[in-house]
């Protein structure tokens, strides 16, 4: 069984191969997966390491907080992305409450087009 790991706060110039081997001494490493900007294709600063479960938990607990390249690293356990169910900012246009200016009476002092 294995678990994912979250590695946050090293810098954005670091690539897997620099990353793999401070994990790596704590225990086998499976996968190293950095993130980068959709939009850009720029490093986010962040990524995943997949290892075996015993190892990954002695490398929350041993490199949590310790120093790479100058920036403390944050490790802790991956927690899965749930999936939305509702709300994803998408509404048919026929679902919004319509307005005309029929709507209520005329409060800017005009005259409407209909009117004598």
């Amino acid at each position: 069984m294995s678990i994912s790991l979250f590695v946050g706060n090293f810098p954005y110039n670091t690539v897997a191969s620099e990353l793999a081997p401070v994990f790596a001494r704590v225990g086998e490493v499976e996968s190293v997966t950095l993130i980068n900007d959709r939009q850009t294709g720029r490093p986010r600063g962040f990524g995943f390491v997949k290892m075996a479960e015993a190892d990954g938990r002695e490398a929350i607990k041993t490199l949590n907080g310790t120093m790479f390249e100058g920036r403390p690293l944050v490790v802790k356990e991956a927690v899965p992305i749930k999936p939305q169910t509702d709300g994803g900012g998408f509404r048919p246009r026929n679902s919004r409450p319509s307005r005309s200016y029929d709507d209520g009476p005329n409060l800017s002092g005009r005259r409407d087009w209909g009117e004598e």
